[in-house]
C-alpha cells in the first residue's frame, strides 16, 4: 500500500519558481520509482520526471534544464523544484509511486500503481 499527498502548488508569474512536495506513507518496497506527471485542462496527462530506484533522475524534454526532481534519504518525501516557469507549465501536478519500477518510463509514470490527488500550479504571463 502507498499513499501520497502533494503540497506546494500555487500561482506564480512566468520566470518564477515553485517547489512541490509529496509525502509518502504506507508500506515500503524492495525498490521503487517515484515521479511526477501533470495534466492541463483539455490536454492529456504528461509525464514530467522520474527518480528511479538508483535515485537517477529522468526528465521529459519539455522540462529539462528547468525542473529538478529529488527525494530525501529514505525516499519518504519527493520534491519537484520548478524554475523558469512558463505559462504552458500550468497544470495539476501529481506525484506517483511505481512499486518495483514496473512502469519506470517518464512518459507513462501516470500509470503507476499509486498516485496522489494532485496540486494546481498556475503560471501567468
Amino acid at each position: 500500500q502507498g499513499q501520497l499527498m502533494e503540497s506546494g502548488g500555487g500561482s506564480v508569474q512566468a520566470g518564477g519558481s515553485v517547489r512541490l512536495s509529496c509525502a509518502r506513507s504506507g508500506g515500503s518496497y524492495n525498490f521503487d520509482c517515484l515521479g511526477w506527471f501533470r495534466q492541463a485542462p483539455g490536454k492529456e496527462r504528461e509525464g514530467v520526471a522520474v527518480l528511479d530506484d538508483g535515485n537517477n533522475p529522468i526528465y521529459a524534454d519539455s522540462v529539462k534544464g528547468r525542473f529538478t526532481v529529488s527525494a530525501d534519504n529514505n525516499r519518504r518525501n519527493l520534491y519537484l523544484q520548478m524554475d523558469n516557469l512558463k505559462p504552458e507549465d500550468s497544470a495539476v501536478y501529481t506525484c506517483a509511486l511505481d512499486p518495483w519500477c514496473h512502469v519506470r518510463s517518464v512518459d507513462r509514470i501516470y500509470e503507476s500503481k499509486f498516485v496522489g490527488q494532485g496540486t494546481q500550479v498556475t503560471v501567468s504571463s
